[in-house]
């Protein structure tokens, strides 16, 4: 089992990308810093043809020993083209690029801080 000591937003990232071929992967520590609760962005082409469950399930197997190690994970799961549609997309609706990349979703945070984390 993975030490949650050792589980970053990089760790994260590294194993999403070598172990499900993603193309692009984005973590958020939402915990303030303590490494319990992430959100994530993963493209990957090995989702072409999954339903979301079957995506998810793809995502908990490869990370199932640090998924048991923190307390928190979400994860926004998309195929090259979907995640090229809804980057064209919100580029379409704002003028800014930073601000027209979708991210991984910050439902229930604070300034992409979980609410009543001192950390």
């Amino acid at each position: 089992m993975a030490d949650a000591t050792s589980i970053t937003e990089e760790s994260l990232k590294t194993a999403l990308t070598e172990r499900l071929k993603a193309i692009h992967v984005e973590v958020t520590d939402m915990s303030g810093g303590c490494g319990q609760s992430f959100t994530s962005l993963i493209v990957s082409p090995t989702f072409a043809g999954q339903n979301s469950l079957k995506r998810h399930r793809a995502v908990n197997a490869a990370l199932r020993d640090e998924i048991a190690a923190i307390h928190a994970w979400s994860a926004k799961c998309q195929t090259p083209e979907e995640w090229e549609k809804a980057r064209a997309e919100a580029q379409a609706q704002t003028t800014s690029t930073t601000e027209g990349e979708p991210h991984p979703p910050l439902d229930g945070t604070v300034d992409g801080r979980v609410d009543g984390v001192n950390a």
